[in-house]
């Protein structure tokens, strides 16, 4: 079986799908496999890295024409599918609860498709969860991306000019980005807390050293490892709560998402007019609609004094990492889903049932 490795196209996009490292556990195993042209260029990988394992180079439209199976980590676009035929398996993250269009016309090519961002959060699927993986990295840089936007240092400080009092961070999000983000700003010396609607993650915050704001409730719970949308008047009582952290907070992290649907509002325009000057927002969640109310996509807005930055953060700026990690558990998924180097297709089995979302022409998940 052949794997192609695509070039990424989305603007911005910076990794690969599939590193050199685990090119070569994959040949290892069988399989054959051609890489897009420059396709690991941005992430540090050469193409000679490529050819050292076995990996053949070639243009993009042979890459498509041999390949068996190809392989990214964007969904597959409009380009992309012009050069699909009948019978291709694609394995890409495909949101497909939101791209109804996009499942239709891979169907419509009579193809295959597997989701990655579809994989459940169960034990046995954890080391191919790309969106854990990457969203790991996320915490970390949004930190970083924090700490450079802002005009204080994080820890405290003792000289003879007088001392520099900590920076206070508030983490809304308790998830693998907000547990990240916790740790980093901890490492970096900062005080920190953390808020959440799931009652679980506050022993997680706070074995990490996060203070952790409670907010009464009704148990809210979290849906297939994520945080399901509250309720009206939770989401008041959460406001009210959080709020005395939310004006004395030096940086603002946010990292709430629903799958499938538009992020929630967490930060009204109105309370980020009583923050503090100078203070920072990075809002994780842009991409979806963003948690604070006045964050635009990829942009930096400054309202009040308050600089609130619209961003995935996403792995891509240090992608490198990323491509590795994403490699890591596309390789695990393959092996998971092939025997002997062919799919089994056992849609009796949870992972397989839930990420196989096309087969064969036909949509098996909307």
């Amino acid at each position: 079986m052949k794997i192609g490795i695509l070039k990424e196209t989305q603007k911005g996009e910076k990794r690969v799908a599939i590193s050199p490292n685990i090119a070569k556990q994959l040949a290892s195993k069988g399989f054959e496999l051609l890489l897009e042209e420059d396709a690991g260029k941005t992430s540090s990988y050469k193409n000679s890295d490529y050819k050292e394992v076995e990996v053949k180079v070639e243009k993009r439209g042979v890459v498509f024409k041999e390949s068996d199976v190809l392989v990214k980590i964007n969904p597959f676009d409009e380009e992309d599918l012009k050069l699909v035929d009948k019978g291709q398996i694609l394995v890409s993250q495909l949101y497909h609860k939101s791209s109804p269009e996009l499942i239709q016309a891979i169907a419509e090519k009579g193809a295959t498709a597997f989701s990655l961002d579809a994989i459940p959060r169960i034990s046995r699927a954890q080391d191919m969860d790309v969106l854990s993986s990457q969203s790991n990295l996320a915490g970390y840089k949004a930190v970083i991306l924090g700490a450079y936007e802002m005009t204080k240092i994080f820890p405290l400080m003792m000289t003879a000019a007088g001392t520099i009092t900590p920076s206070k961070v508030l983490i809304y999000g308790v998830g693998v980005a907000g547990l990240q983000a916790i740790a980093t700003a901890k490492r970096l010396g900062a005080v920190v807390e953390a808020t959440d609607i799931r009652t679980e993650t506050k022993e997680q915050a706070e074995s990490l050293g996060a203070k952790f704001i409670s907010v009464e409730n009704s148990g809210e719970k979290s849906e297939g490892g994520y945080a399901k949308e509250a309720s009206d008047d939770y989401k008041k009582r959460q406001k009210e709560a959080v709020d005395k952290s939310l004006f004395q907070a030096d940086l603002v992290i946010t990292t709430a998402n629903i799958p499938g649907r538009k992020a929630p509002v967490l930060i009204t325009e109105e309370q980020v007019s009583q923050m503090k000057n100078g203070a920072v927002i990075v809002d994780l969640a842009a991409a979806q609609g963003g948690n604070c109310e006045v964050s635009e996509m990829s942009k930096t807005v400054v309202k009040n004094g308050v600089k609130v930055i619209g961003t995935t953060i996403a792995p891509e700026s240090v992608s490198t990492n990323a491509s590795e990690l994403f490699a890591k558990n596309i390789y695990n998924f393959l092996n998971h889903l092939t025997e002997d180097n062919q799919f089994k297709y056992d849609v009796e089995e949870e992972i397989t049932d839930e990420t196989l979302i096309v087969k064969d022409g036909t949509i098996r998940k909307k």
